[in-house]
This record gives structure tokens, sequence and C-alpha cells, in this order.
């Protein structure tokens, strides 16, 4: 059970692997070496649980089973072991009693608990989603086998009504504007600047080369999945075009007149639909040094450019496709957009609780990337030690919760709708993340179905084919 990478990241798989009893073979509320002497546990902490999901089951096992069992260990220490005074294979079992007692104990526990554990939840048709916590433990030698495991279980939840959520199709269309501030783009980007030499103050139409110090007002520092959001922005040898359309004002009005070397400060607020989120609605402080006035000149619209470009036939083909490109990512960005806010609409009509181990998961997986983020930003393992993780991990726990209703909700649709992932669709994804990583497609599939996350791989296919299908029927 994962929730789906269009709404966030994958959790480990519950397997029936994940069933078996913590190795080694201590569980959360009992650890065997510390408890030999008597055969009881005492309480330790276990991990929370959602009281709603909560299924506790009573195991068992005949005297003559667990007999069975220990004989079975025995043996085969008798075999291995080596004991000054005995040759090999002829240890007395007395001996092996006594001086491998824990040590046979564990053995058994970790054998016999977790096969009647799992035949207990077969019998029971009961499906685990978290690892058991183990309490009430009876295991001696020659006497019954009795325990009691507690653990999540899935939410029991109606999806009746899924395909009565309003769903907009957006308007795709390509703008004029959209494409010429692309156009501008790649124009810019191959465009040649040269340093005004002649002493004069920035006018309208200069590019002016700046180095700035900002400071964010009002604004709590978090991890979010690109690392940490600070307080304060930076920037050397960038340039700003004065009066240029896409310019802040307060730029154009505070370097306008100015000359290399001036020192400014000043304030500038940012709209609320400012591309960059971070300055999205907010007000910076700025300490901005003038380091020189430059020129730009762009390259002539040409056959001779747009070969340079690619392989276009001439500046009209080029732009052609350039048009069809654009048009195309404009209609992904706002089709997927409108495919969240379905999920969202979905998420927020039905009401069910969420099993613990899915969201602490999803924590993890969120703050996974966020420190792996900061990590590439350069922030050093004793600066992270420093951060509030408890904060942190709260500051992420609403978005969790519902990353993971997302995954229960999209699985019940698939299951309704018949969705699956076919072979072939599996094939593609395996051959671009082999392109993507660079590494040999055999060795990836087989590492990928040693490690679990084939079927993860195939269950997140299967929750975004989902919302795609869900998203044409009713944005039809």
């Amino acid at each position: 059970m994962t929730p789906p990478e269009t709404i966030s990241e994958t959790f480990p798989e519950t397997t029936e692997e994940t069933l078996v009893l913590p190795e080694p073979a201590a569980t959360q509320n009992e650890t065997m070496a510390d408890h030999d002497h008597a055969g009881h546990d005492h309480a330790h902490p276990a991990p929370a649980l959602n009281p709603e999901l909560v299924r506790s089951i009573t195991v068992e096992a005949p005297a003559a089973e667990v007999s069975k069992a220990f004989r079975q260990v025995i043996q085969r220490y008798t075999k291995l072991a080596r004991i000054p005074g005995f040759r090999a294979g002829k240890v007395p079992g007395a001996l092996i009693k006594s001086r491998f007692a824990k040590e046979v104990r564990q053995e058994v526990l970790e054998s016999l608990v977790s096969e009647k554990f799992r035949q207990a939840l077969g019998e029971q048709k009961v499906q685990p989603v978290s690892q058991p916590q183990v309490s009430e433990m009876q295991l001696f030698e020659g006497q019954p086998l009795k325990f009691r495991a507690t653990f999540e279980t899935l939410p029991e939840f109606s999806i009746d009504g899924y395909d009565t959520i309003k769903v907009e199709r957006p308007d795709a269309s390509l703008t004029n504007d959209e494409f010429e501030s692309e156009l501008a783009n790649v124009l810019d980007h191959h465009a040649t600047v040269e340093p005004v030499e002649e002493d004069r103050a920035i006018a309208d139409g200069d590019w002016a080369e700046i180095g700035f110090k900002g400071q964010l007002q009002d604004l709590a520092q978090t991890v979010g999945e690109e690392g940490l959001e600070s307080k304060e922005i930076t920037g050397e040898d960038v340039l700003i075009e004065i009066g240029g359309k896409n310019t802040l004002q307060a730029f154009n009005e505070a370097l306008r007149g100015a000359k290399v070397s001036q020192e400014l400060q000043f304030e500038a607020s940012y709209p609320a639909e400012f591309g960059d989120a971070r300055l999205a609605g907010r007000t910076v402080s700025y300490d901005v040094t003038v380091k020189a006035i430059k020129k730009k000149t762009f390259p002539e619209r040409d056959e001779e450019f747009a070969k340079q470009l690619g392989p276009y036939s001439d500046w009209n083909d080029f732009e052609a496709k350039l048009r069809e490109r654009l048009a195309g990512r404009k209609k992904d960005k706002l089709e997927s957009h409108a495919r969240d806010q379905m999920v969202d609409a979905l998420i927020a009509k039905y009401d069910f609780p969420v099993p613990e181990t899915f969201v602490q998961q999803q924590i993890d997986a969120r703050l996974e990337r966020g420190l792996r983020a900061l990590a590439q930003q350069g922030m050093s393992s004793d600066a992270m030690r420093q951060l509030d993780f408890g904060r942190l991990r709260g500051a992420q726990r609403d978005q969790a919760v519902n990353e993971v209703k997302a995954s229960l909700i999209l699985d019940k649709i698939a299951e309704r709708e018949h969705i699956e992932i076919a072979d072939e669709e599996m094939e593609r994804e395996l051959l671009m993340l082999s392109i993507q990583s660079r590494e040999p497609l055999d060795t990836l599939r087989k590492r990928l179905s040693e490690d679990g996350s084939l079927e993860r791989i195939r269950e997140q296919m299967r929750r975004e084919k989902t919302g795609s299908v869900l998203f044409e029927r009713l944005a039809g």
C-alpha cells in the first residue's frame, strides 16, 4: 500500500514479510533476552496506532508443537555446537539447553511465533498494515504457546458517488503573450552582453548587473520537498532589464538613474501570482550593489540561427514547433493541476480513519526528500541535527494524511473500475527508469524485484492511471 506520487512520494509497501514479528524476535512489547527468566513481558513504548483501526488477536499453539520446535532447534545446535570435551555432534541436549537457553528460545520464538501468527491471520481473514505489537507472551518448553498480537488494519469505507465529483477541464490554449515570453527567453539565452564603457547613469533599455542580499519578511522556517526555506536570498552578477515588462517596478525605480558601484537599499513587494513560490505575495528588503551597466545584442531570427537551435528547416519551422511544445507542456501542467484538484475533492468527500503507520511512513518520506535537498544545498550534518524535527514532522502531518487518504481512495476506485497495469506498460516504465538512471535494464529489474520496489512501482502506476481515467471521464 503506497500513496500516489502524483501527490507525493511512495512509502514502503506492506508485504507478508513485514507481518513477521520483528527480528531478532524482540517485539515492541517484549525483548526475549530480557525475559527468559520469566516468560512474560512487561511494557515498553510501542509505535502509535490509530485506535479506530486497531485489531487484536490471540494466537495459540499446543504444547506438542512447542516441544517439537524446541527439539528441532536443540538438535541443530547439537550438530553445530563446538564445546571442549565433546565430539562434534555429540553434545548432550541438556548441556545445549543450559548453555544456549536464550538463543534456543529466541529461535523458537522467531520461527514458531511467526508461523502461528501468519496462520491465525489466514484463518481470521485479517490483513495487518503495521508491524504487530506482541503482548502477554507465554512460551515455555512443554507448555502451550499463547500471545496477543495488536496491529492496524485497512479502513472499511464506501466510495459510492466518486463519479459525481465536479471537474472542469482547463483551457490549455497557448496565448500569444506566453509564446512571446518563451521566445524572448530563447533569444535572451543566445544574446551577447557587452558592458557600456561610458560613464553614465542607468536608463530604460539598459541591463544592470547587480549583486544583492534580500531578507524575506515574516517567513517561518520550514523544511519542504526542496529543502530548507530560508529568510535570506542572495544573488551575484544578476542582470536586470530596466523598464522591461518582466521587471518588478521596485527594481526599475531603484536602479533607474543609478551608477556603477552605487549601493542601494529598498523594499520590493511581490504579487501573489509571482512565479517563484518563495516570493509570491511577500515583501523583501534588498541591499543591492550596481556592478555594471550592459547592453544586450540579440541574434537575428533567420534560417541560420534556427539551424543552430536544432533540426529546423527555417525560422518559421522553429516557431511552429516551439509553439507546439509549449502548448503540450501547458496542457500537461494544467490538467495535472486539475487532476490534483479532483483528488482533493475525493479526499474531502469521504471521511474515514487512516492507518497511523502509513501516515508516519509518509512523513518519513517527505522529510527524507527535504533533508536530501538540504544536503545537496550544502547543509552539514551538524547543522541538520540542530533542526527541530518534532516541529518539522508536525508541519508535514496534514499533507501526509491527505496523501494516504488519496492512495486508499484511488486503490478502491481502481478495483471497482478494473484498472490494471499491463506488462507492456510496466516494461516501458522500467525502460525509462533504466535510461534515466543509466542502469542496464536487466540489472534494474532484478534489483527492484529483490527489494520489493517493482510491485510498488506497479501500484503507483495504477493510481496514476486511475486518476487519468477518472479525470477524462468526469471532465469530458
